[in-house]
């Protein structure tokens, strides 16, 4: 079977994942509704092409905090790879080849040195959670910084974690072999929770002020992941952030909240230009990466989709993903009448009222 778009790698990994692991991947919070509002919102908006632009040299480059990047996208921070493929963030690193930044996920069942030692060079950033042993978090953080992670992405919008169904009647919990391998260490001997970790492990009195305790910890630039208004997009700011996730974790978290391209915009113009405003949740095609950057986003990251990627082929299968992606974001520009990511802007596009 020919993998000519993302929803082919989606069905081949939905046919051939064990369900349990398929549950977890795919799962969103209560109902659903904001994993799933999160792709039909892209159907609300609308191209308005210009033409006769000369669109015979496409240079489809960014930067992201001031490294280049092969075109706007990279792979967002999920955890459990091994549930996809046997080398786990390993074959993710290996991706690449494709010139793109990764983003490694605290709850990675690869080390953060395997994970390194992958990809030497390569562009990665690190996704912390605060747990409540403060010592843990700190220790992974250094450990980052020490092994050439690049910045540290900080996810703000899991406290505690959202009731996904599937899990729940599934009786989710990681096989025996796999481990959460970044903090392994750390919780001997305690009771684990589905998750791979004691159940509350998390801390959910983290604010606004821990940034400031994650500054004193690393010279490394910090982007808040979980950002849906412009109140905190505003708050982020201010807190000395350098880059700002828009984000609803996939709609895994609480349900009936904005998808992201529609956060987006007010988030956007709250930030004004002062930091690097990205995006995650429902990119599924090149022309729903264009309608982010025409709104104002920096560059986008992928989850499901990697994660479908290497349940087909690993490495490969992933590099076939953002090939694909990377030629249909390529296309779009070039109809939309723009022939470098810098002449994308807001008169590209409308929101429908369909």
């Amino acid at each position: 079977m020919a993998m000519v778009c993302l929803s082919d790698f989606e069905a081949y990994a939905k046919k051939y994942l064990p369900k349990i692991a398929w549950d977890y991947f795919a799962a969103g919070a209560d109902d659903c509704n904001t994993r799933d509002e999160n792709i039909l919102a892209y159907k609300r908006i609308r191209f308005q092409p210009r033409m006769l632009r000369d669109v015979s040299m496409m240079d489809i480059r960014t930067k992201i905090l001031g490294t280049e990047i092969s075109f706007p996208v990279g792979i967002a921070p999920t955890g459990f790879h091994q549930l996809a493929w046997p080398d786990g963030e390993k074959s993710t690193a290996r991706a690449k080849a494709m010139n793109t930044c990764y983003i490694a996920s605290t709850y990675s069942t690869c080390t953060l040195e395997e994970i390194s030692a992958a990809a030497p060079g390569g562009l990665r950033w690190f996704q912390l959670y605060i747990h409540r042993n403060r010592a843990v978090s700190r220790q992974l953080v250094q450990r980052a910084e020490a092994l050439g992670f690049q910045a540290l992405v900080l996810t703000a919008d899991l406290p505690y974690t959202g009731k996904r169904r599937d899990d729940i009647r599934n009786g989710f919990c990681l096989p025996p072999h796999m481990k959460l391998k970044n903090l392994e260490r750390d919780f001997e001997g305690d009771d684990r929770s589905e998750y791979g970790l004691p159940p509350n492990s998390l801390d959910p009195s983290i604010t606004w002020n821990d940034i400031y305790w994650l500054q004193s910890l690393t010279h490394l630039p910090i982007i808040i992941k979980g950002i849906l208004t412009k109140e905190d997009a505003e708050l982020a700011v201010r807190h000395g952030v350098q880059g700002i996730i828009v984000s609803n974790h996939g709609g895994r978290q609480l349900d009936e909240g904005p998808a992201t391209i529609d956060a987006l915009v007010e988030v956007v113009e709250a930030v004004g230009g002062r930091v690097e405003v990205y995006l995650d949740g429902g990119i599924r095609k090149g022309s729903d990466v264009l309608k982010a950057l025409a709104l104002g986003a920096k560059c986008v990251f992928i989850g499901r989709p990697a994660l479908w990627g290497l349940a087909y082929k690993g490495e490969e299968g992933l590099q076939d993903v953002l090939r694909i992606l990377q030629d249909e974001f390529r296309l779009s520009m070039a109809l939309a009448g723009c022939a470098r990511v810098s002449e994308i802007g807001r008169h590209l596009v409308r929101f429908s009222k369909l």
